[in-house]
């Protein structure tokens, strides 16, 4: 049992910060160190941060876009000017996040792979995601030992959610599997958490990951999946005159800001009660609601303007919970961010 909240949060470089939460211990009574944070449930909070984005992306995005006849989706997106597929866009946030070295590791699998790097590669794998068909409620998880090193590793099913999702399988020529529907597992999301070279298989949940290791799992793909949204997607689309980031996109169409995907996001966490919290924060916000709400976010604010490589991290306690905080810099990815922020300073009265 956990207390209820894990909080993280993330500074712009600096238009705002990234403030992230969650809870930071687990009942001492369960574990001798209380401090640590168990494998699974590490995983369960990485798995909500990937499948917020993708979920939003999916069907405030590509959905959207598609039902109003605005814009389509395509594999080919980079040469025919349209959104990636929600799938590309999972790789894509995969591949950066991965690519920065931090340890955790993550990427989509399948069986019936439209891109056969996406395939399982294992038996083990395979065998993984028989267990997940069995029981979508539940991943299915393992300890392997590989180069000396004892690694946590995780299969979630990836649910057809969207009905771009379905379409996109079921009409690909090259897909191995069209019969799809909403609801069904097309795949997997494989999650892979280092434990270290001391780790016993038989015991993997003893072996606790230390706080502001696993903010620093879930900042990285919450910073890969805004910076994918960001350049690939708005930067992108806006260069080349397709479409057009707004503040008010539902009215007008267009895509969300870089900053209200991530809300978006956010407010998905909360609400399906992930005990998992993030938002932006800013010393200098558009929206008041996204200035610091007490002193150790003025305190975090300031500090990761002066440092941005290192988050500001904090402990404290609320109605009798402990909680975990961490601020980093969110730094300005794009020019779009820039020049949203840019241009609406200098219109301020």
């Amino acid at each position: 049992m956990t207390s209820r909240f894990f909080k993280c949060l993330f500074c712009s470089c600096l238009l705002a910060s990234f403030l992230i939460a969650f809870p930071r211990a687990v009942k001492a009574a369960t574990f001798e160190n209380p401090a640590g944070i168990p494998p699974r449930l590490a995983s369960d909070w990485i798995h909500a941060a990937i499948e917020a984005g993708r979920t939003i992306y999916s069907g405030t995005i590509v959905d959207r876009l598609a039902s109003t006849n605005t814009l389509h989706a395509s594999e080919h997106w980079e040469n025919e000017n349209t959104l990636m597929l929600p799938a590309q866009f999972l790789s894509q946030s995969a591949k950066i996040s991965n690519e920065r070295g931090i340890g955790m590791r993550y990427r989509l699998m399948s069986p019936w792979p439209i891109n056969k790097r996406n395939a399982p590669g294992s038996r083990t794998l395979e065998t993984g995601f028989q267990k997940v068909m069995e029981n979508p409620e539940q991943p299915f998880t393992w300890v392997v030992q590989t180069g000396g090193h004892w690694y946590f590793q995780a299969i979630y099913p990836d649910l057809a959610v969207n009905d771009s999702c379905v379409s996109c399988h079921n009409n690909h020529p090259e897909s191995p599997k069209k019969d799809f529907k909403l609801g069904d597992v097309m795949g997997g999301i494989l999650i892979n958490l280092p434990l270290g070279v001391h780790a016993a298989e038989s015991e993997p949940e003893k072996h606790l990951l230390p706080p502001e290791v696993v903010t620093d799992y879930i900042h990285s793909i919450l910073e890969s999946n805004r910076t994918v949204y960001s350049k690939f997607i708005v930067d992108r689309l806006q260069m080349n005159k397709v479409i057009f980031a707004s503040e008010y996109w539902w009215a007008e169409n267009a895509l969300p800001l870089p900053a209200q995907f991530l809300l978006s996001a956010s407010q998905l966490i909360h609400k399906r009660r992930q005990d998992l919290d993030f938002r932006l924060v800013s010393l200098w916000p558009i929206n008041p609601q996204n200035g610091p709400s007490n002193e150790f976010e003025r305190r975090g604010l300031e500090s990761v303007a002066v440092h941005p490589i290192r988050p500001f991290i904090g402990r404290m306690r609320l109605g009798g919970k402990q909680y975990f905080q961490a601020v980093y810099p969110d730094l300005a990815v794009a020019p779009s961010c820039a020049h949203c922020h840019g241009s609406l300073v200098r219109t301020l009265p």
